[in-house]
């Protein structure tokens, strides 16, 4: 692998360093260390260590039609993380048929993008009682406005006791939003080189994304005399910026790009 002829956009490289591409652009990111790559796949899709580093997860359930929340199953109490059943059911709760038939994922398709599940703190007045409701938070983004929604739900009585909306705030990608970011950069051509880079380091295509690289990225936000006028509403709009890492492999440089998944479209950094 370590001579392998970089000629690509996107270098391919071996080992834990990593040689800039000439097309590449730096912008105070660095890639996430080689050690935590290829860790046993958590919740989130990776590494715990490298999520933190990179900013994503495999929270996401991808969009589908509301069905009846099911039965409470297996429960936690007090500060317990959810179990499974309560994720399950709490995940179906929150989401109601109106934010399903004018809510959009990652995809285009009806319903806003799953992101998160987490345990809701306490209300300041319930921090020292034993009996204070367990609820979680639920968290979408929508992206027929770029909209980040989140529904807290008592997980004892089923009931949606808040929902927040808010713009401008753009927490970790979901592993489904890394698939669909990678997925429009191979579509387009400013893609040409991450698939010969692929090739030269596998001697096969690349076709599936999901099941050929470990999908690692972090949200990219507009920084002004940095990048095309096209970034400018990063932040406003959801842009991804990838380091893609071949599954048992080296990592792929393609920092230079920045996949608006709101657009939908890629851009190339300016030098």
């Amino acid at each position: 692998m370590r001579k392998i002829v970089h000629r690509h956009l996107g270098k391919v490289v071996a080992g834990a360093g990593l040689a800039v591409a000439g097309t590449a652009v730096m912008v105070g990111i660095t890639l996430p260390g080689t050690a935590g790559a290829d860790e046993p796949q958590g919740r989130d899709g990776t590494g715990a260590a490298a999520a933190q580093q990179a900013g994503r997860g495999r929270d996401a359930v991808k969009g589908g039609v509301v069905e009846q929340a099911p039965a409470e199953g297996a429960k936690g109490t007090g500060g317990d993380p959810l179990t499974d059943d309560e994720t399950k059911r709490v995940e179906q709760l929150a989401l109601s048929r109106q934010m399903f038939d004018v809510g959009e994922n990652v995809e285009g398709r009806r319903g806003p993008q799953r992101l998160s599940v987490d345990l809701a703190e306490p209300d300041a007045d319930e921090l020292d009682s034993a009996n204070a409701p367990r609820r979680a938070d639920v968290t979408f983004y929508d992206y027929r406005d770029d909209s980040l929604v989140t529904r807290t739900v008592d997980l004892a009585t089923g009931k949606v006791e808040q929902t927040t909306t808010r713009q401008g705030v753009q927490p970790p990608l979901s592993h489904d939003e890394n698939v669909e970011a990678l997925r429009l950069l191979i579509a387009d051509p400013l893609g040409a080189g991450l698939k010969a880079d692929f090739k030269d380091a596998t001697g096969q295509q690349l076709t599936d994304p999901e099941r050929q690289l470990l999908l690692n990225s972090a949200v990219y936000r507009a920084t002004p005399g940095a990048q095309p006028a096209a970034l400018d509403t990063c932040g406003e709009h959801r842009c991804v910026r990838l380091f893609p890492k071949v599954k048992n492999g080296p990592w792929i440089d393609a920092r230079s790009f920045i996949v608006d998944l709101s657009a939908r479209k890629v851009v190339k950094l300016g030098r």
